[in-house]
């Protein structure tokens, strides 16, 4: 049986030599850079509606895009 979610999660992840920290909570998940206040956030509401994958592939989409 699964744990309710009912509080946050905070733990910390190394990411090709650089640390951020994940937190987990009812509202969504969010990624900081270690020492930072900004991150990116992202809600369930949007996974579950599958906006973030679409946000990811904008995103993947425009990077693609030769530079002017």
């Amino acid at each position: 049986m699964a744990t309710k979610l009912d509080k946050p999660i905070k733990r910390e992840l190394d990411i090709e030599g650089a640390t951020y920290t994940v937190t987990i909570s009812p509202e969504g998940v969010q990624l900081v850079p270690k020492g930072k206040r900004k991150g990116l956030s992202v809600s369930w509401t949007s996974f579950v509606n599958g906006d973030a994958a679409l946000a990811a592939e904008l995103r993947a989409s425009l990077e693609a895009l030769p530079q002017r």
